[in-house]
């Protein structure tokens, strides 16, 4: 496959990304900061289990298709960032998850995809740090408007 294809297909997935609910889900998930199995599957089964699920499983599938050659992987990381911010947030609890599901291979796709970027434990380690950051500012910001 082409440099072309490859291309297209990342543009399809930016343009499922845009969705409106897709763009709800993954609004949401950027506040979504689980700190444990039982946050994740709190938020499973509560209002936004929707986004929830559709923000994991499409950065899974994504993955996938970039870890069976459908996508080039070095062009797929260059154009996104955001499957990293993903990551970031579901590592900590992943083999939680994991055993309390009963599913070894839960986000196999996404995992084996980070796990190949260079420096991926200190890339995730540095935006688990902003995040803090972000989530502290966003506090901050909300506390002074009540004021």
């Amino acid at each position: 496959m082409g440099k072309q294809e490859d291309a297209n297909l990342i543009l399809k997935l930016y343009e499922i990304r845009r969705e409106p609910v897709m763009r709800e889900a993954r609004n949401w998930f950027f506040s979504f900061n689980p700190t444990s199995a039982a946050e994740y599957m709190d938020a499973m089964m509560g209002e936004h289990s929707g986004h929830l699920r559709m923000v994991i499983s499409y950065w899974d599938m994504a993955a996938s298709m970039v870890n069976n050659g459908a996508i080039d992987e070095q062009m797929f990381n260059d154009a996104n960032g955001e499957h990293l911010f993903i990551f970031a947030k579901i590592e900590p609890i992943l083999e939680e998850l994991r055993q309390q599901w009963n599913q070894p291979d839960m986000l196999k796709h996404f995992e084996t995809l980070i796990r190949r970027i260079p420096d991926n434990k200190e890339k995730l380690a540095g935006m688990r740090e902003r995040i803090k950051m972000i989530t502290a500012m966003m506090a901050e910001r909300a506390k002074t408007a009540k004021a």
